[in-house]
């Protein structure tokens, strides 16, 4: 028997969790957290600019928005596996890679949303504005905008914790931060690692998660006294 198989029936056969192998490699499971972290990021960051952009053409041009919201709603049904595969020819096993599945999952949730909340503003609002003498684009940025941002932010919530989980899967191209852990636990029959790159995986979801919701209500605490009347 060669050694790899003689280390993996090694592992396999030892205790379910080892506490010791996760003392040993808390060094690593930092950075592979915070490259967990750095990737989902950067995706919600730039896929909250183009959903933005996008946004604001849909708003502007009503017709735009089936077009825009069937494109990616297709990007959104496509399995995470098959379109990084198709993107390795043109990108390779790089982070631009996983960036561009990862971010092409964002869109439609974000736009969606970030549309909902701006046709969810009281028309009565919109026109004592108008009245008051605001112009289209003070009308947006002053009150359309402030008042959409609790809708906004549960896109935003919800499209993060969508990529924390899809980045697990950039494991297989070479990145995957938590992932990592899982991939290599899987191939090496080792439970430890499987369960220290899932249940991270999870906390890191709920921790993200509860910090946007209370950053939402610091920035708006009007709805949350409308909501408390």
């Amino acid at each position: 028997m060669i050694p790899a198989q003689t280390a993996i029936l090694a592992q396999a056969s030892g205790p379910f969790f080892r506490w010791d192998w996760v003392f040993r490699n808390l060094a690593v499971i930092w950075d592979r957290t915070v490259e967990h972290l750095v990737l989902t990021a950067m995706a919600v960051g730039i896929g909250a600019v183009i959903a933005f952009g996008l946004s604001l053409i849909a708003l502007r041009w009503r017709r735009t928005y089936a077009p825009i919201t069937w494109v990616t709603g297709i990007l959104y049904t496509i399995p995470s596996l098959a379109l990084f595969a198709m993107l390795v020819p043109f990108t390779g096993l790089s982070k631009t890679t996983a960036e561009i599945g990862l971010v092409s999952y964002t869109l439609l949730i974000l736009i969606r949303n970030i549309v909902a909340g701006i046709d969810g503003v009281a028309p009565d609002v919109k026109e004592a504005a108008l009245g008051m003498g605001y112009t289209r684009r003070r009308l947006f940025l002053e009150i359309e905008l402030p008042l959409a941002l609790p809708v906004i932010v549960a896109g935003i919530r919800i499209a993060t914790v969508t990529v924390i989980g899809l980045v697990t899967v950039t494991s297989l191209i070479g990145l995957g931060g938590l992932g990592f852990f899982i991939l290599r636990g899987l191939n090496s029959f080792f439970w430890t690692q499987i369960i220290v790159g899932v249940v991270l995986s999870v906390v890191l979801a709920v921790v993200v998660d509860v910090a946007l919701a209370r950053g939402e209500r610091a920035l708006t605490p009007w709805a949350r006294s409308r909501q408390a009347d």
